[in-house]
């Protein structure tokens, strides 16, 4: 008798350890960012936005008691790493969700093995329309570069009442979205462009651009670029004199761009996706622990891989489930307020949310205006 109790009680406690361990067992998140190489600071930012997200589900109980868990590769903001690392997140890590914190290049690549793999995809900022089109696992939290470009122009011509305008557009995905946008809806607001110069991701020097921005007189410049591309071209066009409102992009929405541009960067604003200002207690909280989980100063690519994460998070509750297909319905669903605002997505995947423009002041970001356009900020559908 007290064998075969003792027996049955060690299965029942065997049972009990393996439903326990079963339940407790992690979900996986993929996520990719450059974490070396020209884009580290980016991918630094991200990657600790991400992992503040999951801190936070797993304080709060998880998703129905089950933790998540981030798997993280640094795709070093390569195409062709990004594709080897969706395929080993897919095929090895065995992930529920994949996150791109990543540029559009990468990311571009990442969501065709993801959507091809039938497994749910999220841009955190990267803003090529063919992340989205590649079809319909593929979601982004961030805008469309050609979205940026059409608040840029509200903003220069309605808001700021500038109508000659030189573009200064960098030659990647990210530069002719932005310019796109902007030439878009440009006559709307009765904005005349006086002339567009190119520049290279390389470039760090430049004189004889500035000279000809400065014979053009503009009323105001409309320039994309990221904060190492950024900094130093704004620098450079304040030391020549060139006093016109310069307006950027989430690309600039970093305290690494302050720091390299610095007194020059006093009064640029840009289109971006975080208001360090906002009173609404998902931004400000993040903004509070984001700052004191890193040490530095919260931006746009670390509130955006933090959103996308909550999307996830929001998702897989909704769904109660890790099946794709299930997954995949209930981010296509989500209504939620994360860092980033207020985030729901239309057909095709892409968000909807308003445009936060931040201005430089006393060497840090702060709120200038929202543009909350319906109408303007109206992502394509298909």
């Amino acid at each position: 008798m007290g064998r075969k109790f003792f027996v049955l009680l060690s299965v029942c406690c065997l049972a009990a350890f393996t439903l326990s361990a079963w339940a407790a067992e992690p979900i996986k998140i993929g996520f990719h960012a450059p974490l070396t190489g020209f884009a580290a600071s980016d991918g630094k930012s991200a990657s600790i936005g991400a992992e503040l997200a999951v801190e936070q589900v797993n304080a709060a109980g998880g998703i129905n008691g089950r933790p998540l868990k981030l798997v993280t590769y640094d795709d070093q903001a390569k195409q062709e790493l990004s594709i080897t690392i969706a395929n080993k997140l897919i095929g090895q890590d065995k992930v529920v969700i994949g996150i791109s914190g990543s540029y559009s290049a990468p990311t571009r690549s990442a969501a065709t093995v993801f959507q091809e793999a039938k497994i749910p995809y999220i841009s955190a900022y990267a803003i090529h329309p063919d992340i989205t089109r590649a079809g319909e696992y593929c979601f982004r939290t961030s805008f469309l570069g050609e979205i940026q470009g059409r608040a840029g122009a509200k903003l220069i011509g309605d808001l700021l009442g500038k109508k000659k305008v030189v573009m200064i557009t960098l030659q990647n995905d990210f530069g002719k979205s932005l310019a796109a946008g902007f030439k878009e809806v440009a006559g709307q607001f009765g904005i005349k462009i006086i002339n567009e110069y190119e520049y290279s991701m390389k470039d760090r020097q430049f004189g004889s651009l500035v000279a000809k921005v400065k014979a053009d007189n503009p009323e105001a410049i409309y320039a994309s670029g990221y904060y190492f591309t950024a900094g130093p071209l704004v620098s450079q066009l304040r030391a020549a004199g060139v006093t016109a409102p310069l307006i950027g992009q989430e690309g600039y929405d970093s305290q690494k761009f302050i720091e390299i541009a610095g007194q020059a960067a006093e009064g640029v604003i840009i289109t971006t996706s975080l208001d360090r200002d906002s009173d609404v207690p998902e931004t400000k909280n993040f903004i509070q622990a984001f700052e004191k989980k890193a040490g530095f100063k919260a931006d746009m690519v670390a509130a955006s891989a933090h959103t996308a994460v909550m999307v996830a998070a929001a998702a897989l509750k909704a769904a109660g489930s890790t099946d794709p297909k299930a997954l995949r319905a209930a981010i296509s669903k989500t209504k939620i307020k994360a860092s980033t605002g207020l985030i729901s997505f239309n057909s095709l995947g892409e968000v909807k949310k308003a445009v936060q423009n931040q201005v430089v002041k006393n060497g840090l970001w702060h709120r200038h205006s929202v543009i909350d356009d319906p109408k303007l900020l109206e992502p394509p559908d298909k």
